[in-house]
């Protein structure tokens, strides 16, 4: 079977200890996850986790019945790739002086990029899309010294109104 990349999202009971069971429950069947991110909902009891991991269509049909066997889980969902929207954040500190600060400048103009910081030796880029988008702008700034990098991962929506918690 062809193992490829799956979004996961998952409603939770919003209590400590949570994120520590699914991510243990991933760990015990031997995913790797290749991005997390846990936040709030409208509902203060509930949160949501986004897990991006590489799989088989067997291999994450049982996880999915694992997951939703856990008692804080109150629902469990792949999202389709075509139907869901997927945002990630990049924070790049990248050296700057006077010779490349105006190439680096274009380049974050042309992937909507925003300086958030600059001083006489770096600047500092926020970037935020689809991981592609996030996928590209660091391939075009590999020639350059990149200083710090931190990149949350995945969070994402299904289009619709299909599966909103408490709606029919």
């Amino acid at each position: 079977m062809e193992s490829k990349r799956r979004v996961i999202s998952l409603l939770v009971d919003n209590q400590s200890g949570v994120l520590a069971r699914v991510s243990n429950l991933f760990c015990r069947r031997g995913f790797n996850i290749d991005s997390l991110t846990v936040s709030a909902t409208n509902d203060p009891a509930v949160s949501r986790i986004t897990v991006t991991i590489t799989s088989d269509e067997k291999a994450l049909s049982q996880l999915i019945l694992q997951t939703e066997r856990l008692e804080v889980t109150r629902q469990v969902f792949v999202l389709d790739h075509e139907n869901s929207l997927e945002r990630e954040l990049l924070l790049l500190k990248v050296a700057a002086d006077v010779h490349n600060r105006s190439e680096l400048r274009e380049i974050a103009s042309i992937y909507k990029a925003k300086i958030i910081d600059l001083s006489p030796d770096s600047l500092v880029m926020e970037l935020t899309g689809k991981p592609e988008k996030i996928d590209g702008f660091l391939n075009m700034m590999k020639s350059y010294d990149i200083l710090e990098m931190c990149r949350t991962g995945i969070t994402a929506l299904e289009r619709g109104t299909d599966r909103i918690p408490g709606k029919k």
